[in-house]
């Protein structure tokens, strides 16, 4: 825990010292230029108003008049109404022919001798601007010719600005731009602390190269494990695929697997598919959960072909387990009858009667190992040769008979419930009479298909039962019976085999079942 903190904290260190650094050197950056750009224009449009307002009162015919008339109270009157209208102006000065002051906007200073720098309009034009000192200091100031009609300077005019309101304004504008950079350095700072506070949360509290590392463990983990890994998200597009799920199914088919996960966000295991190669799968499919919504689905694929043969293996051993009991007692009885024929002093009788047995039983045995290539198939024919055995039934194992999964495969539980319910109603059927019980079963298969038949000598069904023995509950043996066939019939179908029955009374049933691809 104390690793994954310090991880975290190194990150949002990380994230807010770039961030921060960023938006103060982009902050300055942008502030300067425009705290510059903006006292610029500021010069610009100050120098413009002040010249915009020195031409007009020097074209004013109420100005020219009062020079030439010498009327300084009406220029007085005239300018001092200009004055309340131009707030950015400063100081307004006339200056006559004589150098005297007609008008100011300092009253004690009219009608004294101006003795600051005289304008040269030839050099510089009528109106231009210039900084100078004067009696109100350092200040901005606008030069303006005053001229009669026949176009004689009969004086010039000053607008000004004092430089001291001047500093004043670029310092507010200059304080302006500061704070403005300054509440967006301090925005930034706590966007920079939210950016890394969901980080860390969107990383669990690990570094980047933490998952990196992780993401490399997992990729090996995953592409080791037989089992098919497949991962899409919200909008059903694959996230992961490992190599075992590319084996075990087409990729397109991905999406479609997994829709129904996304859309119930409910979890089902187990789940059957179906592959064009026949291959056995089952799927795991998992809901993704982020806040209550269903974000993606997790599908993990069994191969079921192995798992299957192991469970056939096993099956097959329980067979063989089971026939070597019934053999035991078999044995136990055929023990009896050579002990009664010794005793009896019948010894080539006991003698001819030990090699029928032996020759017959391994002559079968024989034929069921050497022709049917399913182990747990053959087990369970032999241990049915001994179950018939036992119940004074001869057993016949057709000598045409083949089987090779490899040819035409059907799971061997399947084979094993289809064909064990067939001979085991028709011992159940031998039980009934007692004439010559003979039970006839065959297998063959080849490549593209499969034939199973059980024949029996058995009391044979009526004609009105035998169409209905395949139906759910029917039976002639009770209450508790009648689900074998129906089941039966139910399991061919849903490997597209056909089941057929042929019977007559007194005389035996003959069952074929078929699966062809």
């Amino acid at each position: 825990m104390k690793t994954q903190s310090k991880s975290s904290l190194h990150l949002q260190q990380y994230i807010f010292k770039n961030q921060l650094i960023m938006i103060v050197i982009l902050s300055l950056i942008l502030g300067t230029v425009g705290i510059f750009v903006n006292l610029y224009e500021e010069a610009l449009s100050r120098d413009k108003n002040l010249i915009n307002v020195a031409e007009t009162i020097a074209h004013s015919d109420t100005v020219k008049e009062a020079i030439d008339s010498g009327d300084t109270a009406l220029l007085n009157e005239y300018l001092k109404t200009i004055e309340r209208t131009l707030t950015d102006i400063d100081v307004i000065s006339v200056i006559g022919h004589n150098d005297t002051r007609l008008y100011h906007t300092n009253k004690d200073l009219i009608g004294t001798t101006f003795d600051g720098t005289k304008p040269d309009f030839i050099a510089n034009g009528d109106y231009y601007s210039v900084n100078e000192s004067g009696p109100s200091g350092m200040q901005r100031r606008t030069y303006a010719a005053i001229r009669d009609d026949k176009g004689n300077t009969t004086g010039f005019l000053m607008t000004i600005m004092l430089m001291q309101n001047i500093r004043a304004k670029r310092l507010r504008t200059i304080v302006i731009f500061a704070a403005t950079i300054i509440l967006a350095i301090i925005i930034e700072f706590l966007f920079s602390l939210r950016v890394g506070k969901k980080v860390r949360d969107a990383l669990m509290g690990y570094e980047p190269d933490t998952f990196s590392t992780m993401y490399k463990i997992r990729d090996n983990i995953l592409e080791s494990l037989e089992e098919g890994i497949v991962a899409v998200n919200e909008t059903k597009e694959i996230e992961y695929i490992n190599k075992a799920a590319l084996s075990m199914i087409d990729k397109t088919r991905v999406k479609a697997l997994l829709t129904d996960t996304i859309e119930t966000g409910q979890k089902e295991f187990s789940h059957p598919i179906n592959t064009f190669d026949g291959t056995d799968i089952l799927i795991d499919r998992i809901p993704v959960r982020n806040n209550n919504l269903t974000i993606g689905a997790i599908g993990i694929l069994h191969n079921r072909t192995e798992y299957t043969r192991l469970a056939e293996d096993l099956a097959g051993t329980k067979y063989l387990v089971d026939s070597m009991r019934a053999n035991n007692h078999d044995f136990t009885n055929k023990l009896h009858v050579i002990l009664g024929l010794l005793q009896m002093e019948n010894y080539d009788e006991a003698m001819h009667y030990i090699e029928d047995i032996t020759m017959v039983e391994r002559e079968i045995i024989s034929e069921i190992m050497h022709k049917i290539l399913s182990p747990s198939v053959a087990a369970l024919l032999i241990g049915k040769t001994a179950r018939a055995a036992e119940l004074n039934v001869r057993f016949k194992f057709n000598k045409e008979s083949f089987y090779d999964p490899a040819e035409f495969y059907i799971p061997d539980d399947v084979l094993i419930t289809v064909i064990g319910n067939l001979i085991d109603n028709a011992l159940d059927s031998m039980n009934e009479v007692t004439d010559a019980k003979e039970l006839y079963v065959g297998i063959f298969s080849k490549e593209n298909a499969l034939l199973i038949t059980v024949d029996d000598t058995g009391c044979g069904i009526s004609e009105d039962n035998l169409t209905r023995i395949f139906e759910n509950g029917f039976s002639t043996k009770g209450d508790g019976h009648g689900t074998g066939l129906y089941q039966i019939k139910n399991l061919i179908e849903a490997y597209k085999g056909t089941i057929s029955v042929e019977s007559e009374e007194g005389t035996g049933t003959s069952f074929t079942v078929s699966f062809t691809k």
